[in-house]
């Protein structure tokens, strides 16, 4: 065999490893996309959110103070902003005063019903002695020592002396009814007090407190504006109430279930895996709660895989890599591993 014979079989022998190379790579590829397709869903249709609580005045007045700023970390009970508060602690002062009035009418309607008893008790009394007199008379008058006319006047006596009692009678419950008390207040003392309670929380909410800790957010507001109630001011994002928003095809839901483990990259992050659970599966696509759902009911009608999205937990949240909301990320779920 000659030199060049050698030669050209070795270059063949070299394609043909490399070709086996090749070839061997390609199904060792695809086999490792096949168990990795069987083993794992994964998708970049994905964004971090959170709990986002919107602000707003739980009443009307002007703003006195804003301590805080655009993008500020907070802490539960902080003071947000405040409103100017002698308003309400006038509203205050004044249902005090009412609160006071209807005690001391309380003790008067006491002293009323005191008094009205002791009427209803001489009353009793005087027909108690009105029928002893009729009873003295009707025998007089039985033994022929006094006239009828005595037993009649007597008679008429006792009937005025029971109707005075039944009048007696009549304001005593009129005053008891006035003084109905329960928990030891009349009606007016309970009207009264909540009143004084009603303006002590009102005066209360002139402060707005942070209802947990997070960043404020979308924050625009200054002193001496006026401000009313159950209209959003700026939104504070909770901290520790972060969550991914999955978005997978129809197609690849099979396997996907609450408890299943997965792993979350944040575009922010490259290099930092954060890892969580699935939580809960939509409803419905995002389709269907769009705000123009697609109407399939047409003559252009066609097939496309809706996305369903899934809500994944974020159990190891780092400070060092504070994550916000929007931010877009890809989730992989693990669907052979135990839950």
């Amino acid at each position: 065999m000659t030199a060049r014979t050698r030669a050209f079989s070795s270059k063949r022998l070299a394609g043909v490893a490399v070709a086996l190379l090749v070839v061997a790579a390609v199904i060792a590829g695809g086999g490792w996309y096949w168990y990795r397709a069987g083993q794992y869903r994964s998708t970049e249709n994905a964004y971090v959110n959170a709990r986002i609580v919107q602000v707003s005045s739980l009443v009307m007045g002007q703003v006195s103070e804003v301590p805080v700023h655009e993008n500020d970390y907070v802490h539960a009970g902080d003071v947000l902003f405040a409103l100017d508060a002698r308003p309400f602690q006038a509203a205050l002062d004044e249902a005090m005063g009412k609160l006071r009035q209807a005690e001391q009418g309380t003790r008067q309607d006491s002293s009323e019903l005191l008094a009205t008893e002791a009427d209803a008790a001489r009353a009793a009394s005087e027909l108690a002695n009105a029928e002893s007199n009729l009873r003295r008379t009707t025998e007089l008058v039985r033994r022929n020592f006094m006239s009828r006319q005595a037993a009649d006047d007597a008679q008429a006596r006792v009937a005025a002396a029971r109707s005075a009692l039944a009048a007696a009678r009549a304001r005593v419950d009129k005053a008891r009814a006035a003084l109905a008390q329960k928990g030891g207040e009349t009606p007016a003392v309970r009207v009264a007090r909540a009143e004084v309670d009603k303006a002590q929380l009102d005066l209360d909410h002139t402060a707005m407190r942070a209802p947990a800790d997070g960043w404020v957010t979308r924050f625009d507001l200054t002193r001496g504006t006026v401000v009313t109630p159950g209209n959003p001011l700026f939104a504070l994002v909770e901290d520790h109430s972060f969550w991914v928003d999955a978005n997978f095809k129809e197609t690849e839901l099979e396997g996907v279930t609450p408890g299943r483990p997965a792993t979350i990259v944040v575009d922010m992050y490259p290099g930092r895996a954060f890892h969580g659970r699935v939580e809960s599966l939509a409803g419905g696509t995002g389709a269907a709660f769009s705000l123009l759902p697609a109407q399939n009911a047409n003559g252009n009608w066609v097939k496309v895989a809706q996305r369903v999205p899934v809500r994944v937990s974020i159990d190891d949240a780092d400070p060092a890599h504070p994550l916000r909301v929007g931010a877009t990320a890809s989730v992989t779920v693990a669907l052979g591993l135990a839950r």
